[in-house]
């Protein structure tokens, strides 16, 4: 499909009429939610995280301890919040302001 082929919409925002295509496309970039954590790295889904203090989780009684290793996180969507496993412990999220991209 050509340019001159394709629909024409209009984007409220930015007040143009701009390509179907490239308004859809706009719209997903604005979708996107960067993660980062502690010193700024983007973390995505599968990266390993070393906890950067001392965290007690909440109905575990149990203490993760700094330099921790957690493997294969998962993001949530929200941009402070990672969702992770680690033995003994079911549902652990964690704030991405806490861990450290390994």
């Amino acid at each position: 499909m050509s340019n001159e082929d394709e629909d024409y919409v209009y984007d409220e925002v930015s007040g143009e009429s701009m390509p179907a295509s490239e308004l859809a496309a706009r719209r997903a970039a604005e979708d996107v939610i960067e993660v980062c954590d502690a010193v700024g790295n983007i973390l995505a889904d599968g990266d390993a995280v070393t906890l950067i203090k001392d965290l007690g989780v909440k109905g575990a009684g149990k203490t993760l301890k700094q330099g921790t290793l957690i493997k294969s996180i998962r993001l949530t969507g929200d941009a402070q919040e990672i969702d992770c496993k680690y033995p003994g412990i079911n549902g652990l999220v964690l704030r991405a302001e806490f861990v450290r991209k390994r």
